[in-house]
C-alpha cells in the first residue's frame, strides 16, 4: 500500500465501502487512531483482515474518512490533474462550455469522485470550494491543476471557504485569490448576463444549479405576472423576462440581493418598465399581496434545514409558504416550487406541497418534476448528492 497511515475497520463494516460508497464513518474505524495522524492528512483504509480499501482525507466528525479512490494511489497533483481532466470532458460532453455559456460548476464533490471539493466556473475565473481539511490543504495543488487544463481558459482561482468547513478544525481559512487576481465578475449563461459576487455573495456567488430550471420557466412565461420569491440575483426574474412576462416582481428579504436582481436586470434588459423588487420578508410579502395578482410564482427558498434536526420545522415550513402561494394564484397559474435542503428528501418534500394542496382544495396537477442539472452530478454509489428537488404545479 501506499505509504501513508492506515486505519483498519471493525470486521463488517467494509460492506458500504466495498459498494463503493465514498464514506466512512467513525464507528466504523477500529482500535486507536495510529499516532502523529492530523485532520486533512491523506490515509489508507484497510478492512479488518488487512486488505486494501481505498485511500482519502482523514477529518474529525462522523465522517472520519472521505474516500478519494479505491485504488492504491498517491495523492497530489498529478492525481488532481487526472480527475479535473475527467470533469472538463463531462462538462464538454454535456455542450456547457461554449461561447454563450462560460458558467457552469467543474466539480460537484463525490459527483465527480472529489469529495469535500467545489469548483465553479465563471470565464477567465474558477472559484475553489472547500467542504474538508483535506480538500483545504490541497488548495494549491488542485488550483495549479486548474488552470493547468488544456482550453479552459482559466486564469483565475479564487478561494472561498471561510463558510463551508468544519469549524471545529479550527482551519483559519481566508477567502482570497491563489492564483491570478481579480479580472471580472460578468458571466454568461444561455446567452444572458449576470454579475457575479463570489467576493461576498452565497454559496460561490451564484446558484449554477437551477440554469435548466430558469430555461424551463421561460418557456412558461410568455403572457403571464411572474412572482419570483427569494430572488437572490434574479435569476429565474431575468430568464422570465427573456420569456416574455407580462410583469415580473422579484422579493427578497435581502436589500443586497435586491440590489444584485436590479443590476442583473438591467444588464440584460436596460431600461425596462416590467421589472419591480422588493426588499421584504417573503412570508410576509405573500401574506399581504392580492388574490390572483399573479398566474406564475416561483419560490426557491434557501435551505430551511441544514440539519436533520431541523427537519420538522422546515416541512412545515415548505408546507406553509406553498399553501399561502396555492391559494393566492390566479386560476390557470404554474407554480414553480423547491427544496435544496439535502436533509429533506424528495418523498418528503413531495408530502408538504401535497398536504399544501389539500390544505387549499384546488385542483392541481403534476407538469414536471425537477432536480439538479448535469453538472451537478451524483455518484449513483452516493445517493446523498441528490439535493434539489422541484416540481412544476398547474393550479386551476
Amino acid at each position: 500500500m501506499t505509504g501513508y497511515k492506515t486505519l483498519r475497520l471493525k470486521r463488517g463494516k467494509e460492506e458500504s465501502l466495498d459498494r463503493f460508497h465514498p464514506w466512512v464513518f467513525s464507528g466504523a474505524l477500529a482500535g486507536p487512531l495510529p499516532d502523529g495522524l492530523e485532520e486533512g492528512d491523506v490515509v489508507n483504509v484497510a478492512a479488518h483482515d488487512g486488505r486494501h480499501i481505498g485511500v482519502g482525507h482523514f477529518q474529525i466528525g462522523s465522517i472520519a474518512v472521505r474516500i478519494l479512490d479505491f485504488a492504491d494511489t498517491s495523492i497530489g497533483t498529478g492525481f488532481f490533474t487526472m480527475r479535473l481532466e475527467q470533469a472538463l470532458r463531462l462538462r464538454r460532453a454535456l455542450g456547457l462550455a461554449r461561447p454563450d455559456n462560460d458558467a457552469y460548476r467543474l466539480v460537484h464533490g463525490e459527483g465527480d469522485f472529489l469529495p469535500g471539493l467545489v469548483i465553479d466556473i465563471y470565464g477567465p475565473t474558477a472559484v475553489l470550494q472547500a467542504h474538508s481539511p483535506g480538500m483545504h490543504f490541497a488548495r494549491r495543488q488542485v488550483a495549479e491543476a486548474i488552470a493547468g487544463l488544456e482550453g479552459l481558459g482559466v486564469r483565475n482561482v479564487y478561494y472561498k471557504s471561510e463558510t463551508t468547513l468544519p469549524y471545529k478544525a479550527h482551519l483559519d481559512a481566508q477567502n482570497g485569490y491563489i492564483l491570478g487576481e481579480f479580472e471580472t465578475s460578468i458571466a454568461t449563461e444561455n446567452s444572458l448576463r449576470f454579475n457575479i459576487d463570489w467576493l461576498r455573495g452565497q454559496k460561490t456567488g451564484f446558484f449554477l444549479d437551477q440554469r435548466d430550471n430558469r430555461q424551463l420557466l421561460q418557456h412558461y412565461s410568455r403572457g403571464r405576472r411572474v412572482l419570483n420569491m427569494f430572488c437572490y440575483t434574479g435569476g429565474f426574474s431575468v430568464y422570465a423576462l427573456r420569456g416574455d412576462a407580462v410583469s415580473v416582481d422579484s422579493v427578497d428579504s435581502s436589500e443586497k440581493a435586491i440590489t444584485l436582481t436590479d443590476a442583473n436586470v438591467e444588464l440584460n434588459f436596460p431600461g425596462t418598465d416590467r421589472h419591480r423588487s422588493y426588499a421584504v420578508d417573503a412570508f410576509k410579502f405573500l401574506d399581504t399581496m392580492e388574490r390572483d395578482a399573479y398566474d406564475l410564482i416561483v419560490l426557491d427558498p434557501p435551505a430551511f434545514a441544514k440539519h436533520r434536526s431541523a427537519l420538522r420545522n422546515a416541512l412545515r415550513g415548505y408546507q406553509r409558504i406553498n399553501a399561502k402561494a396555492m391559494e393566492k394564484i390566479a386560476p390557470g397559474g404554474i407554480l414553480f416550487t423547491f427544496s435544496c435542503s439535502q436533509a429533506v428528501t424528495r418523498e418528503q418534500f413531495r408530502l408538504a406541497v401535497f398536504s399544501a394542496a389539500a390544505q387549499t382544495g384546488r385542483r392541481i396537477r403534476i407538469l414536471h418534476q425537477l432536480t439538479q442539472p448535469a453538472d451537478h452530478p451524483v455518484n449513483i454509489y452516493h445517493p446523498e448528492g441528490e439535493y434539489l428537488k422541484g416540481l412544476v404545479l398547474y393550479i386551476e
